[in-house]
């Protein structure tokens, strides 16, 4: 019962997924606090259709799946980037600054702000595909956990802020990475090019030869696909054979163990951004703010993207 305490208020604070939250107490924020990259993950899935079911174009396919995140999180975290920009490229002290965050318009800060995030984030994506947008989600909200850790104090007394932060103790933060690591290396793994599952055949212990092999692998042209007996389908960005099967689990050699290490590195990566992020923060405004989280959010899933997108 505590742990889905957490995890509606996890869902209702960073999702518009419809949830009953029934209990709102600091024990309560920093389960939730915790559990926030199994969000980013569900999220990441939702977020990725656009790529894998629409015949679109990647940048268009890209583009949708930005938005489709941005609706399913009510645009707070855009926002949140966009406020905290403005407090920070101020140059005004801590408390006028977090009076410039709490106003409703958006300054030039903000605006540039926006617009070469999301631009980031579109291009790379259209170059990386769906699966780097769910390790990328993952990633923003890791760095939500990281950032509500034991000892990040609040900029103010109220607010969002104050509700989450150091509400996650340390090994709960260290779990939450471990756990975010391995998925994102599992889906890296399973989603590399080649990578696929193989089944043994009709029952007479022989390589089947009335199964099926499924495997992933990146779009291509029809002239240039793999000349392999079977039926071949797209998905989006993911190339979907069907053939006669052998028997094990293929990870795609050398694309499966590009996977399984670029996903994990570039998580990292954004994390680690989010962070060098939330330093400034705190130096500039004492603490942290829900404006902030919404920006470490974006940081963190921008960054994720282009590294994905460069490494792989």
């Amino acid at each position: 019962m505590r742990l889905m305490d957490g995890l509606r208020f996890a869902l209702g604070t960073l999702s518009v997924l419809p949830v009953r939250v029934e209990r709102v107490d600091r024990q309560v924020a920093g389960r939730a606090m915790a559990l926030a990259p199994a969000v980013g993950l569900l999220l990441g899935l939702i977020a990725a259709a656009p790529l894998l079911l629409l015949p679109a174009p990647p940048l268009l396919g890209a583009a949708l799946a930005v938005g489709l995140l941005a609706l399913l999180t009510r645009g707070l975290h855009l926002d949140g980037l966009a406020d905290l920009a403005d407090g920070l490229g101020s140059g005004k002290p801590s408390g006028q600054a977090l009076d410039i965050m709490k106003k409703s318009d958006i300054g030039p800060f903000g605006v540039m702000t926006l617009v070469l995030t999301l631009l980031v984030q579109v291009v790379a994506l259209a170059d990386a595909g769906a699966w780097a947008l769910v390790t990328a989600c993952v990633a923003g909200r890791l760095a939500v956990t990281w950032a509500c850790r034991a000892g990040v104090p609040a900029a103010r007394p109220d607010g969002l802020g104050a509700m989450v932060a150091g509400t996650v103790r340390r090994p709960a933060v260290w779990l939450a990475t471990v756990a975010a690591l391995v998925a994102v290396a599992v889906i890296g793994l399973l989603t590399a090019p080649g990578a696929g599952l193989r089944a043994w055949g009709g029952g007479d212990g022989e390589p089947g030869r009335d199964l099926t092999v499924t495997s992933f692998g990146p779009p291509c042209l029809a002239d240039r696909c793999p000349q392999e007996p079977g039926l071949s389908h797209y998905l989006g960005d993911a190339f979907l054979s069907v053939q006669p099967a052998e028997a094990v689990f293929d990870a795609g050699g050398a694309a499966g163990f590009s996977g399984i290490v670029v996903a994990p590195v570039a998580l990292l990566a954004g994390v680690g951004a989010a962070l060098l992020l939330l330093g400034h923060a705190r130096r500039r405004l004492g603490g942290v703010t829900g404006d902030v989280l919404g920006a470490l959010v974006e940081t963190a899933g921008a960054t994720t993207l282009a590294v994905y997108a460069i490494l792989g």
